[in-house]
């Protein structure tokens, strides 16, 4: 009977130990896939354009199209800096992202280039103003660009005060040798009024007032304004037309502020226009705007150019070309298709990760422009690996991502608010 009892609890501490070894293992198994499960997380993206990530299914904002669930490692994406944004490979290759190792410059060429206007040299220009009150009876300046040479009739005009004036003048030319002081006080008024001695005389000889005058130019050069219109009024003091002399002009280059430092008054540059087919001329540079436009971060550079040929046309547009004299040794260069400039900063993304494909936001202190390259003065290091092609799909790959953008420095971790701010 003993023997029997003992075989019972046998058997009943085998099933107890049984019980407590499988409840340890499947707790372990439970913790195994518990922690497993906490690694990885459900999102959704865009079949089309896998650089969409969101965290509930939807539409792209993008195409339209419905997203596709896809498994991301947490281990993954907390290893992402808050300021850094991971694409998938699918995604860079789709978008034919190139990336470049930036370095000290060793490049030849050393020009840089500015775009130029052609302008009127207003240090030679002129107004045809009215010296008395009237109304324009005909006008023989009628379109711009007419040319008009001192001493040719340029309207005819009736006025009032005039014909009195007429009238005196028939007075006094009668007694000019009892009163001749009067006579010239009347001529001289004439005179005042810019009325050309040959009608004065006729109109003593005739003794007949003329209903209207003539007016003639006192200035010459090419149209640039006209002021008036026929049958239209003249006023004293206010302009008729104006005039420009073409025989020089002003080429214009806006210079911006981190490039000052390569231009000075006196400094000889090569300019080239269109109209000359490609040939190039030399000027000097003669003046340089002190004051600074803090709309376009730009001051303004001029050049006066010899023009007794006509060839260059006020509003033509120029290159001008200077020798850059700083030592490419000493430079970081990047091609000008990987910077984003928003008119106040100037961007470019940064590869952190060499194998994958991470990035990151860098604002950038640009030089000036040297061909197709821009300098780098500050934020960027030599040996760093740059997107060169392909920026502005990184850039929105950033946005939808509530990353640091272009258009977004500070970032937005509510990337469905963001989308939404974009799809406005």
């Amino acid at each position: 009977m003993k023997k029997y009892v003992v075989y019972i609890l046998l058997i009943a501490l085998g099933v107890l130990l049984g019980r407590v070894l499988f409840s340890v293992t499947n707790n372990n198994t439970e913790k195994h896939e518990h922690s497993s499960v906490k690694h990885e997380k459900q999102m959704w993206t865009c079949s089309m354009d896998p650089s969409v990530m969101k965290s509930e299914p939807g539409d792209c904002p993008i195409c339209g199209m419905d997203l596709i669930p896809i498994t991301v490692s947490d281990e993954e994406e907390e290893a992402i800096n808050p300021n850094q944004f991971k694409m998938t490979k699918n995604a860079i290759a789709l978008a034919d992202v190139e990336t470049i190792v930036v370095g000290n410059s060793q490049r030849e060429e050393k020009n840089v280039v500015l775009s130029g206007l052609i302008s009127e040299n207003k240090d030679k220009t002129a107004t045809q103003s009215a010296h008395f009150d009237g109304r324009i009876e005909k006008l023989y300046v009628s379109s711009l660009g007419q040319m008009v040479t001192k001493g040719q009739p340029v309207a005819e005009v009736y006025a009032p005060e005039l014909i009195t004036a007429q009238q005196e003048l028939i007075i006094a030319a009668k007694t000019k040798d009892n009163q001749p002081l009067l006579y010239n006080a009347v001529r001289n008024k004439f005179k005042n009024w810019q009325i050309h001695t040959h009608q004065l005389d006729e109109i003593e000889k005739n003794g007949k007032v003329k209903t209207n005058l003539m007016i003639y130019a006192h200035v010459s050069g090419v149209i640039t304004e006209i002021s008036v219109d026929l049958g239209g009024h003249i006023m004293t003091g206010k302009p008729i037309f104006k005039v420009a002399d073409l025989s020089t002009v002003w080429a214009n280059f806006d210079v911006y502020e981190n490039q000052l430092s390569l231009f000075k008054v006196g400094q000889e540059i090569d300019i080239t226009t269109k109209s000359a087919q490609g040939k190039t001329v030399k000027g000097k540079v003669d003046f340089i705007d002190p004051i600074l436009d803090e709309r376009t971060r730009t001051v303004s550079l001029r050049v006066v150019m010899d023009n007794k040929n006509r060839l260059l046309k006020p509003g033509m547009f120029v290159e001008g070309t200077i020798e850059n004299h700083m030592e490419a040794s000493q430079q970081i260069q990047v091609p000008e298709t990987a910077v984003l400039w928003t008119g106040k900063r100037s961007i470019v993304y940064v590869k952190v990760e060499n194998e994958a494909p991470v990035f990151e936001l860098r604002e950038v202190t640009l030089g000036s422009k040297v061909g197709n390259y821009y300098i780098i003065l500050d934020g960027l290091h030599s040996g760093e690996e740059i997107v060169s092609k392909g920026t502005f799909t990184i850039d929105a790959a950033a946005q939808l991502q509530g990353k640091k953008s272009m258009m977004n420095s500070d970032g937005d971790t509510d990337s469905s608010s963001h989308e939404m701010h974009m799809n406005h």
